[in-house]
């Protein structure tokens, strides 16, 4: 199973990414030996799961998709996303 998140960096910027286990990838991010560069200069404030895929080219589609949607539409998936796990 392919997870796809967004991260809202410290600085508000948010960043699109995917992986096989969500808590390992996050412990990664907020270390400098195994985060992607964007996330080691931009910071990690929390992180949003987003969709999942069965298969890494499912996820990796899912993730290009969401990459081009405007900072507006991302947001508006994050609060959505929250708003439905909270009720």
């Amino acid at each position: 199973m392919w997870y796809v998140y967004i991260i809202k960096c410290k600085d508000d910027t948010l960043y699109t990414g995917i992986s096989t286990n969500l808590e390992r990838r996050f412990r990664e991010h907020l270390s400098d030996k195994h985060s992607a560069k964007y996330t080691r200069t931009h910071g990690v404030k929390k992180m949003f799961h987003v969709s999942y895929a069965l298969t890494r080219s499912e996820a990796q589609k899912e993730e290009a998709r969401i990459k081009k949607l405007s900072r507006k539409q991302k947001e508006i998936l994050i609060r959505d996303l929250v708003a439905v796990r909270e009720s």
